[in-house]
């Protein structure tokens, strides 16, 4: 056997108490070290390169040697250890993009909103009069692009974005009615997804989404101090206690699915904590999540690196008291840390930030392709259209690129197969880019990711049937 050297780029250790655990960066998989393996990986940290004769004088007489050479075998199987000289597999080959597995298509319905916040990041939106509808027919050749380009599917989503997507419900009710046997005729399933500022909302409304099981998301920032700051009507006025209202009355209403809220953190809008406090303790919101703007096209709402760095630290808090749910057995509404305990729990290894260009696209109100709903209105150029389908090769390129690594910080980053360089819209609006991994935040994600691996492996430890019951159940949901 010869020397022997630690792959450092695929493992990552956390110490859980007494306890070590080790998660393998290649599989997203997380395991407790024994004794054995705890010794003879600080072995490996001692030296650059390890002999066999050191790793006989250093533990030979206080382990079976067939438990040493199996354990020795086991790493290198892993690609933890590796033969000197030998290059280790940090990262899979970077193969041909031939297929685009579409599951989701997003229908961008309205430019028009009728709220005019603030840090809105949508290039094509604009006030109610103004706005640019989708046509039915638009939206009906996006639903048999999905199918046609994956026919196959067991399971297909329709989202419903705007502007304000509510503002269009002649469209969504003509889709609706439209997809529901379209896709049961192929076997299928489908469930719709809409994201709204709520304002437009009425009974009428709700039990109509209840009848089709729409997933409903809303835009709320928090208390009226926090939501009214920059989520303001056309005419100027804080829109906290209209939204306020038909939130209530949503909640009280719903049946079919939870609800969820999704929060713009902004500068000056920080404190996650109470945000989270007055949305879900107090209003009922099923789960919150959080999503902090870094590179916005108007740089004052852009949260500085001191805010950055508080609204981490406030997340970690909200981290620990779902740690503290979780060992009692009990969900705990963060969405965010819920995320990223799926993501370790399924084992998800991520070779791109989001399915976006592969399982999902946006269609703007022309019928134009964009990678993701946040490129609809910008100057990013188009992956085809809706009746000429998929530019195939310009998004096979796209794609690819951002699958090689090599040459940029993700390459050997321990939290690269979780975070994937980070969300293409983001880079896009920080660096025109958007293939540039986001640079800009990448010591607060891996501390983030950090975090949620501790987190993971506390309950594991303290309550492993939790996954079952509350992770597992969420993305079947």
């Amino acid at each position: 056997m010869q020397s022997m050297t630690l792959v450092k780029p695929n493992l990552h250790r956390v110490d859980v108490d007494t306890r070590q655990m080790l998660f393998h960066i290649p599989s997203s998989s997380l395991f407790e070290l024994d004794a054995l393996s705890r010794d003879l990986l600080t072995l490996f940290d001692r030296h650059e390169r390890v002999t066999p004769e050191v790793i006989s004088a250093e533990l030979a007489g206080r382990y079976p040697d067939d438990e040493i050479a199996g354990l020795i075998a086991e790493f290198k199987s892993l690609e933890i250890i590796a033969e000197a000289g030998v290059l280790a597999r940090i990262n899979p080959a970077v193969a041909q993009v031939r297929r685009f597995p579409l599951t989701t298509i997003v229908l961008n319905v309205n430019t028009g909103c009728n709220l005019s916040c603030t840090y809105c990041y949508k290039e094509d939106l604009t006030t109610p009069s103004k706005g640019e509808r989708m046509a039915v027919e638009t939206a009906i050749k996006s639903i048999e692009l999905l199918l046609r380009e994956s026919p196959d599917q067991p399971h297909y989503n329709v989202v419903f974005f705007g502007g304000e997507p509510l503002s269009n419900m002649k469209l969504i009710r003509a889709v609706v009615a439209y997809a529901e046997p379209r896709f049961k005729a192929h076997g299928a399933r489908v469930d719709f997804t809409l994201t709204t500022n709520a304002t437009l909302l009425t009974e009428e409304l709700v039990d109509w989404f209840n009848a089709h099981r729409f997933g409903i998301t809303v835009s709320m920032d928090g208390p009226k101090t926090l939501h009214d700051r920059n989520r303001i009507t056309v005419g100027g006025k804080g829109s906290y206690d209209v939204v306020r209202k038909k939130v209530d009355m949503l909640l009280g209403r719903y049946t079919a699915r939870p609800v969820g809220c999704r929060v713009t953190l902004t500068s000056g809008v920080t404190d996650v904590e109470e945000i989270f406090r007055h949305l879900h303790e107090e209003i009922g919101f099923h789960e919150v999540g959080f999503g902090p703007v870094t590179s916005g096209p108007i740089t004052t709402f852009n949260l500085s690196g001191e805010e950055l760095a508080n609204v981490f630290a406030g997340m970690k808090r909200l981290g620990r008291r779902y740690l503290e749910h979780a060992l009692q057995g009990r969900n705990f509404a963060f969405g965010n840390m819920h995320q990223l305990m799926t993501d370790v729990y399924e084992g998800n290894k991520k070779q791109l930030p989001c399915g976006a260009g592969v399982a999902l696209l946006a269609v703007d109100k022309n019928g134009g392709l964009n990678l993701c709903h946040r490129f609809t209105g910008s100057d990013m150029p188009l992956f085809g259209d809706v009746d000429k389908g998929i530019d195939k090769p310009r998004l096979a390129s796209f794609i690819e690129l951002r699958l090689d690594r090599k040459g940029t910080g993700c390459e050997t980053c321990r939290i690269r197969n979780l975070c994937s360089g980070g969300c293409y819209h983001e880079s896009y609006a920080k660096y025109g880019d958007a293939n540039h991994p986001t640079y800009h935040y990448c010591d607060l994600m891996r501390d983030w990711v950090d975090y949620g691996v501790e987190i993971y492996s506390r309950i594991m430890l303290g309550n492993p049937g939790f996954f079952e019951q509350h992770v597992s159940t969420r993305r079947s949901a």
